[in-house]
């Protein structure tokens, strides 16, 4: 049964005041079309809500058993209105953003504490997953925006360079090198190595294996994990070294050190991606102006553009 809001809002004017006439004015409108409106709402309940006599009105039983369900349904009809009014300005709603751990050390707690404070309705939903997880979750739908280290992304999803880093060496706090200014590659070559798994990324593990060989040797690559963090985390336990992005040296981990690689010419790049397209949720849009305009200032007008 679907009721139209506006014969409720007159059905319980006459309700409050008793009165056609009185009802009638407190809505700006004139008697007849009241009576059609408390007619018609009748008509769809199919029992006489209120009783007309020489005598006055009077609510009947079924009228006074609809009066509290009338005023629910306006409220909540009322909040509907604004909660869509103000996920559309983005004042409320929910904002999913995928990231990789890295990011934690080179500038997502100062992006989103910013973003906050301009939408503190906002809920921001944080799911920390590597750079091909992200890609295939926006491809189902799962994120709004996702932070990747990738050169490359899907041509469903736009990307804008955020960061771009060296990788440096990652050792365990005992190890001959750690003293070290810099060193190069070639110093590591009899360690056991701890990579970025290739299966999560292809280029990453490509580009390690590669620049060791530039220095002379294939790395023993003893583990392969799938979270950057969690590299760093065997390398504190002694288990092999590393090459990792330079922000992961901000993670204040105990029991590894970091050194600048002399020679290596291997960058991680920190891409921003999104759904290709105009960006119609307020929320994303908030956040992209946040982290662009600290990271990539060149990129507001192409979003705006968009």
């Amino acid at each position: 049964m679907a009721f139209d809001l506006r014969h409720l809002r007159c059905f319980l004017a006459v309700a409050d005041e008793g009165h056609f006439g009185r009802a009638a004015a407190k809505l700006a409108m004139t008697q007849p079309p009241l009576s059609v409106a408390i007619r018609q709402l009748e008509d769809t309940v199919g029992v006489r809500l209120i009783d007309r006599s020489s005598r006055g009105v009077q609510i009947t039983a079924a009228g006074e058993a609809l009066v509290p369900q009338a005023r629910a349904l306006l409220a909540a009809a009322a909040e509907a209105v604004l909660t869509a009014r103000h996920v559309g300005q983005g004042a409320r709603g929910r904002l999913r953003v995928g990231f990789v751990g890295s990011l934690l050390f080179a500038g997502l707690p100062q992006w989103l504490a910013l973003f906050q404070e301009a939408h503190p309705g906002i809920e921001v939903a944080l799911v920390e997953l590597n750079s091909q997880e992200q890609l295939d979750a926006m491809g189902r739908g799962e994120l709004d925006v996702g932070f990747v280290l990738a050169r490359r992304v899907p041509s469903v999803l736009q990307a804008v360079t955020v960061h771009e880093a060296p990788f440096v060496a990652c050792l365990p706090a005992g190890h001959p090198a750690a003293s070290s200014k810099r060193l190069s590659l070639e110093r590591l070559r009899d360690d056991p190595f701890v990579l970025f798994s290739r299966q999560v990324s292809p280029d990453y593990h490509a580009r390690i294996i590669d620049a060791c060989a530039e220095a002379g040797f294939d790395p023993k690559v003893r583990h392969e994990l799938r979270h950057w963090l969690s590299v760093v985390a065997v390398v504190s336990q002694g288990m092999g070294v590393a090459i990792v992005p330079a922000p992961l040296a901000q993670s204040g981990m105990a029991g590894v050190v970091f050194r600048p690689l002399s020679g290596a010419r291997v960058t991680s790049i920190l891409q921003c991606v999104w759904p290709v397209g105009p960006v119609r949720s307020p929320a994303v849009l908030g956040l992209l102006n946040v982290v662009f305009s600290a990271a990539a200032p060149d990129a507001l007008a192409r979003i705006a553009g968009a």
